[in-house]
Order: structure tokens, then C-alpha cells, then sequence
């Protein structure tokens, strides 16, 4: 199974490289948001190779990892196109001039690649371990998976509505999942994955669960969240109030006083 995992990680880099050189052109490393989630199709596509025939644990893991990943891919690629580099990238390429261009394909993109490699643990432990027939485990997984897609599809498309109405200019969307937790998306995220680590459970692949945890990780304490709240309550005051009556991440009531996760 390690030769497995080892093969996907030249596709995965390449990608990574492939992206950055259209970044370059462009100069604008925003584009490694809409690869993240298409380096996880790459990286199951690229297991099941290798494991062929696929079984019916393998299907259900390919079917569920193509639908998340070319949503989001297509969602933040439509978003993103035609607007100037995000501010994350922007701090990070003044941190790194002169030069940043060249150090963008690891500190960006190659980074990206490596997280993704690991992250994808679980997928590969669905995908090459235990061909045991479905049980309770898979479906309850795949459950996790529906119910993350549901708050990341939903969440995006109520945030764009949101912000297409020019009504709603300079307010704080507060409305639908975003009235239960300040990142319905980035919940989704964390369900889709442990939906995918209780399947690769299921394959007996226990070790796989450094993928889910690792990406819990990323989006609680290190990347997502905390860069994004401070960088958004920083600029637009009204957030604060937000972030004092909604749930920081699981969903729930609204709250008053302090801000909880």
C-alpha cells in the first residue's frame, strides 16, 4: 500500500507545477484554491489505478471525492476569476519579495501538494485496503460526506445571493447555515473528511485517520479560520458583533457574550 500512496504523489506535484507556471503569467497564486480540491481527485483517480478492479467501497470513495472536488473546484474558480490575488497571498508574496515568483512553487504549491498527498490517506485506505462487502460503517461515512457537501453547496450559494443583492452592501451575512456557524463551509470540510476517514475505518485502515485529523488541524487552528476571522474582523467592525452571537464552527443557537467554537 505505501508503493500506492508513493505513486500518486508525482501527479500531485506535478499539478502543483503545472498551476504554478499559470500563475507566473498571471501573477496571481490564487489559482492553487481551485486545485486543492481537484489534487484529491488526482490522488484517488491515481490509487485506484493501481488497485484495479475497483470495488464497490473504491466506487462509492470515487464517486463521493469527483462530486466534492469539481464542486468546489468549479465554485471558487468561477469566484475567484478576474479579481485581483486574495489578501493571504498578497501578505505572503510581500513577505517573500524579491523573488517570490520562483519561491511561490514551494511555499505555495508544492506545500499544497504535500498536505494534499497526506490528507488523502483516508481515500487510499478506502480505496486499496479491505474489499469487504459495504456495511454500517460505509454508509454511515457517506452519510458524513452528504451532510458536509450539503453545508458547503448551500453555504456557498446562500453567501453569493447574499452578496449579489446591493442591498446587503457592507452588511454581515447572518442568514440561513451562516446564522449556525460563522463557516458553514469550512464545516463541511471537516465533515466531508472524517465521512471519508469512517469508509477508509471501515477498509480497516485505522492509520488513515491522520488525513481527517491533519485537515481539522489546518482548518481550526492554523489556516482557514483564525486568518480569516482576524483579517475580516480587522477590516469591517460589524463582524465582531457576528462573531460574539454565532458559533465559531459547529453549528448551533446563536449565542450572546463571547464568541464559542
Amino acid at each position: 500500500m505505501l508503493q500506492t500512496w508513493l505513486h500518486a504523489l508525482p501527479f500531485l506535484l506535478g499539478a502543483g507545477f503545472l498551476t504554478w507556471l499559470v500563475s507566473v503569467q498571471l501573477r496571481n497564486v490564487t489559482i492553487v484554491d481551485t486545485l486543492w480540491s481537484l489534487m484529491f481527485v488526482i490522488a484517488a483517480f491515481s490509487y485506484a489505478a493501481t488497485t484495479l478492479p475497483p470495488g464497490p467501497r473504491a466506487q462509492l470513495v470515487l464517486v463521493l471525492v469527483t462530486v466534492w472536488g469539481l464542486r468546489l473546484a468549479i465554485y471558487l474558480g468561477r469566484r475567484n476569476f478576474g479579481h485581483e490575488e486574495d489578501r493571504r497571498y498578497q501578505k505572503i508574496r510581500r513577505r517573500n519579495e524579491p523573488g517570490f515568483a520562483w519561491k511561490s512553487l514551494y511555499l505555495v504549491f508544492g506545500l499544497q501538494a504535500v498536505l494534499a498527498w497526506v490528507i488523502s490517506l483516508p481515500l487510499l485506505g478506502a480505496i486499496a485496503g479491505d474489499a469487504s462487502p459495504l456495511g454500517w460503517l460505509d454508509y454511515a461515512g457517506a452519510a458524513l460526506c452528504l451532510v458536509g457537501l450539503y453545508f458547503e453547496a448551500v453555504g456557498d450559494w446562500q453567501l453569493t445571493r447574499f452578496k449579489a443583492n446591493p442591498a446587503n452592501a457592507g452588511r454581515v451575512m447572518d442568514q440561513g447555515l451562516w446564522g449556525l456557524t460563522r463557516h458553514p463551509n469550512y464545516f463541511g470540510d471537516f465533515c466531508v473528511w472524517w465521512g471519508f476517514g469512517l469508509v477508509a475505518l471501515a477498509a480497516g485502515a485505522w492509520w488513515s485517520l491522520i488525513g481527517p485529523a491533519l485537515m481539522s488541524v489546518l482548518l481550526l487552528e492554523v489556516s482557514r479560520v483564525p486568518l480569516l476571522e482576524k483579517d475580516t474582523a480587522q477590516r469591517r467592525p460589524a463582524y465582531r458583533d457576528y462573531i460574539a452571537r454565532t458559533n465559531a464552527f459547529f453549528p448551533g443557537p446563536r449565542r450572546t457574550g463571547t464568541a464559542a467554537r
